[in-house]
């Protein structure tokens, strides 16, 4: 007999047909509700820097280029001119404190100096004159009460004696006035004449104070007008190199023009042109280092010039301990001139990213080969590294070198 077969409502072909719509519905379900759709860029991972974000000592510091120079330098300047007579030491030479360098003439006023001189030998003499003469004046008074001491004492025993004659009528009257008026007279003569010779001496002694001091200054003078000579003579105020510039004999020299100058050798500074806006962040005791053959050396503000030119200002430093061997004057040094008191942070080292994000974001690898695009927060700067603020933690992995070609893609594909 025949048996009714039944028709199947779930056949392979429905079960996958209704099996690959559903799968579908998923994958397109997950797409829109889990799948990442943030924009990519593939980027070539041996074309970028990747730096780790770590803890390390901060230093904020500037680099600047600073030029060697004498610690000390000693200017010459003409103080008197003239005509260059002789020139002794050449550009270059060591000398002495006290060496001759060159020697200039000057006629006229060699003439001056010896009028000046004959008048105040001429003075001096003068002066000289009145005080001997107010000298011989004490003299002659002194002399003048010595001489009526003198006869005091020869008339008044005789007074006495005839006065005492008188008294008796031993004598007579004419002899004893005549006797008593010699010997009052020789009192009073010797009462005015000392009067006089104390106030004498009082305006005496006034007179020869100013008459000293008068001579003292004209002798000052003498020797400074003599002096003057000496100044056609230029010699080395200090120990040290000579520097100057060509000099012939007949060469006209003006008073106040620079003849050179005398550094101290072996003993240096630095002298650094700093920017104004630094200004107020730099004061004298700042350190700094230098490299020079392959060695660190250590400087310090001693000096900070008042003037500010071009926008820029100058401090004088010089090394802490031991001078580079080999520096020269006029070598320029590069120099890490430190701003503040070092500090720990979290340290992002200094990449080109900055210039394209200001900071404000960078990218952080997730994995090895994904780097997505994060906010982050900067604070100080180095040369060599970031002060990290927020957005980033130690181990953390950021994409350091330029992001100008990455446009504004969120994620980056690093193969």
């Amino acid at each position: 007999m025949d048996r009714q077969i039944k028709k199947k409502n779930w056949t392979l072909k429905r079960i996958a047909t209704y099996g690959g719509i559903g799968a579908f519905v998923l994958f397109v379900a997950y797409q829109f509700i889990f799948a990442d759709r943030r924009s990519k860029l593939k980027v070539e991972k041996d074309k970028i820097t990747i730096s780790t974000v770590q803890r390390g000592v901060f230093q904020e510091f500037i680099p600047q280029t600073g030029t060697v120079e004498p610690s000390r330098t000693v200017y010459l300047d003409a103080v008197e001119g003239g005509t260059i007579k002789r020139v002794v030491a050449e550009s270059g030479a060591m000398l002495k404190a006290g060496d001759v360098i060159l020697e200039l003439s000057n006629l006229n006023r060699e003439l001056s100096v010896l009028s000046q001189e004959a008048q105040l030998s001429e003075s001096i003499n003068r002066t000289r004159d009145t005080r001997l003469g107010i000298t011989r004046n004490d003299l002659e008074q002194r002399q003048t009460l010595a001489l009526i001491d003198n006869q005091l004492q020869i008339l008044e025993p005789q007074y006495l004696r005839q006065k005492q004659l008188y008294e008796k009528k031993l004598i007579s009257k004419q002899e004893f006035e005549k006797t008593e008026a010699d010997y009052r007279y020789n009192l009073e003569r010797k009462r005015i004449t000392y009067e006089v010779y104390k106030n004498d001496s009082v305006d005496r002694l006034r007179q020869i104070r100013e008459i000293n001091a008068s001579e003292k200054r004209m002798s000052l003078n003498l020797d400074g007008v003599g002096r003057i000579l000496d100044n056609l003579i230029i010699r080395a105020p200090i120990d040290g190199q000579l520097s100057r510039p060509q000099l012939d004999v007949g060469q006209n020299i003006n008073i106040g023009q620079r003849l050179g100058q005398i550094d101290i050798v072996g003993s240096y500074k630095v002298k650094v042109p700093i920017d104004e806006l630094y200004l107020p962040r730099i004061s004298t005791g700042l350190h700094a280092t230098t490299t020079f053959n392959n060695r660190d050396y250590e400087l310090e503000i001693t000096y900070i010039y008042p003037t500010i030119q071009s926008g820029r200002f100058e401090v004088d430093m010089h090394f802490i301990g031991e001078t580079p061997q080999g520096i020269r004057r006029g070598q320029s040094l590069r120099l890490r001139i430190e701003l503040g008191q070092s500090s720990e942070e979290l340290l992002l080292p200094v990449g080109g990213f900055y210039k394209d994000t200001g900071g404000n974001w960078v990218y952080v690898l997730e994995d090895g080969n994904r780097a997505v695009k994060k906010s982050i927060k900067l604070g100080r700067k180095n040369t060599e590294n970031f002060e990290v603020m927020e957005g980033l933690k130690p181990g953390d992995k950021v994409i350091t070198s330029s992001y100008e070609n990455f446009g504004t893609n969120e994620v980056l594909i690093l193969n």
